[in-house]
This record gives C-alpha cells, structure tokens and sequence, in this order.
C-alpha cells in the first residue's frame, strides 16, 4: 500500500494499476450493491460499525507489521478527524440515496466528482481549469439534468444524494491534499474505520433513546438480529471496503491518476450490470444519455 521509500523514483507498473483499479471498484460496486440489497434488513449504523469492526484489526495488523513507526497519533490530528467525519457523511448520503434509486442512477450521479475535484482545486488551491475542464463541468451538469429531470412529476428528491455526497468526498480530497499530505495513508484508512464505528455507535444510542417509538426504516430501525445469513452479509461487506481503501492506494501509487482515474469509471459500469443482475433495473434512454455524459466529463476533468 505504501510506496518504496527507497526507490521513490521506481517506474509506474500500469497495466498492474488498471487491473487492481478495475477489480477495486467491481468489488466496491457489488458491495453498494449487497447495501442496497440488505437495506430492508440492516439499519445504516449496523453496517458502520459492524463491518469497521472487521476491518480495523486486519488493518492496525498491517501497519504493525509493516510500518510500526506510523502508529501514532498523527500531527495533523484535526484535519484527520475532520476527513474523516466528512467521508461518514459521504457515505450516509450516498447509502440513503441506494434504496430509493437504481443503482446505475446513483453511482453515475455520486461520479461527477472528478468535476467537484476540478472546481474545489480551483477555488481552494489555486489549481487553473483549461478550457477542457470548463467544457467538462458544462457536460456533466448537464448529464445530472437528464438523471434528475428538475420539474414537477419527474424530480426524484433522492437524486440529489449522491451529488451531495460527490461534493463531500471532493472536499474530503482537496482536504487530504492540503491538510493530511504527510499521513499515512493505512492511518487515514484506521482513522475513518474509527470514525465509522464512532458515528455509528452514538447515532444508534441517541436514536434508541431519543426515538424509541420510530424504530423503522434504514435510518431509525432496530438493528438486525446476527445469525449466519448477516454475519456473511457484514463479512462481505468488510472485504468490498477493505478491497477498496487497499486496491485504490495500490493503484494510484502504480500508474498516472490521469489514467487510472479514468478506469475508475469501470464502477457505473458495473453498477449497470449489477442493477440489472440482482434487480432487473434498466435505466431509461434519458438515463443512460445523461449517465454517458457524466462519464465523459469525468474523464475530460482527469485529462485536462
């Protein structure tokens, strides 16, 4: 996961990073996918902390082992902690967003952040946008028109979830950028796991307590009781983000992010296919228009 520092000049390894990206957002998709197929079953802060749970040993056993030196506190505590609670709500709102929407609608929508990335970098950064990446905002703010059709009848309120949550996960990015450069990356990945369990944990106690009459729905419902079924459902869930804070580092740090940010679009579509396996969604012709469109002006964001 972390880069040689002895050979910090090694060569890119891209066909070794485009595979890892691709089979990193397979697995992220299906595990969204397996979130939205359970989310009748298991409540939003059940899945946070379970799975965390899970995923915190197997990564604290990795640094212990590979870089003790990094367990500590990092200096850039605050910034951590406010990365961390920033991609929690990321991911809240994109999980809200999956029951109510197809899952290609969702992650097509939730993938206009390359375009958030390019804007936010202008704004707080100083970064210069080309005439590409202007040309790719005008593209994908239109591919989220023909998703969210903005009028009476057609506007599906839970659309703008995922639009939500690229915002965030683009602000978190500029964050790590700026703020949390110098941490290591497996102790951002502890941090946010800490932070998953954290969030998760008192939301329930304040909703057991303040709301003990509303107990339903994938917000305030009781958690579901652990028998094989869900202990596999979590245990898959586990390796879909552990697959992916692995995968996305190992990726990045083999090959140009211009072009594994690229094939980091694999996961519309691998949302498409899964949407269509596990719950016969097909997307109508407006939403595959606009969902191309998004698409393309992620792509035109990462080469401008």
């Amino acid at each position: 996961m972390q880069s040689n520092p002895s050979n910090p000049e090694r060569p890119d390894n891209t066909r070794l990073a485009v595979v890892v990206v691709v089979f990193t957002v397979c697995a992220l998709s299906l595990g969204d996918a397996l979130i939205k197929f359970t989310s009748g079953e298991f409540v939003i802060w059940q899945i946070f902390v379970l799975r965390s749970l899970i995923v915190l040993p197997i990564l604290l056993l990795y640094l212990r082992i590979r870089t003790p030196s990094a367990l500590v506190i990092p200096q850039a505590m605050g910034w951590t902690v406010l990365r961390s609670l920033m991609l929690v709500a990321m991911w809240v709102f994109y999980y809200l967003a999956l029951p109510n929407l197809e899952l290609s609608i969702a992650a097509a929508t939730y993938y206009t952040l390359p375009i958030f990335i390019t804007l936010f970098s202008a704004t707080f950064i100083g970064d210069k946008i080309g005439l590409l990446g202007w040309a790719a905002v005008a593209v994908g703010f239109i591919g989220v028109l023909l998703i969210i059709r903005p009028k009476a009848g057609d506007f599906n309120l839970y659309a703008l979830l995922p639009l939500v949550s690229a915002v965030l996960y683009a602000l978190a990015m500029i964050l790590t950028r700026t703020k949390c450069r110098d941490v290591n990356p497996v102790m951002l990945s502890i941090a946010l796991n800490v932070a998953f369990v954290t969030v998760g944990a008192v939301t329930a106690l304040g909703i057991l307590f303040l709301a003990p009459d509303q107990r339903e729905g994938f917000i305030l419902g009781p958690w579901a009781r652990m028998e094989t079924a869900e202990f596999v459902s979590i245990g898959l869930l586990a390796i879909a983000i552990l697959i992916g804070s692995v995968g996305a580092a190992i990726a990045y740090q083999n090959g140009p992010p211009a072009i594994i940010g690229t094939f980091d679009f694999a996961y519309v579509g691998f949302a498409l296919l899964w949407g269509l396996v596990f719950f016969s969604e097909v997307p109508d012709l407006l939403s595959l228009v606009g969902i191309a469109l998004i698409v393309i002006a992620g792509i035109m964001s990462l080469r401008q």
